[in-house]
């Protein structure tokens, strides 16, 4: 009886364990994939604005994103 209890609470936290780790991976593999945010989507955010971007503006808010995530 004891040893089926220990052998239910190892599983549990062998299987949280498994997911927390495969989730990790799953979301680094897609955030390379699609990143959230790219160049064109600042340089239409910007325009949308009123702003013309330069492509120095872009590379400032692109490494300020980088650095935020």
């Amino acid at each position: 009886m004891l040893q089926d209890i220990l052998y239910l609470v190892i599983g549990f936290v062998v299987g949280a364990i498994l997911g927390f780790v495969i989730a990790r991976m799953y979301m680094k593999k897609y955030l390379k994939k699609n990143p959230p945010i790219n160049e064109q989507m600042i340089k239409t955010m910007m325009s949308q604005m009123g702003r013309t971007p330069s492509q120095k503006q872009v590379n400032q808010m692109m490494k300020q994103m980088n650095k935020f995530m």
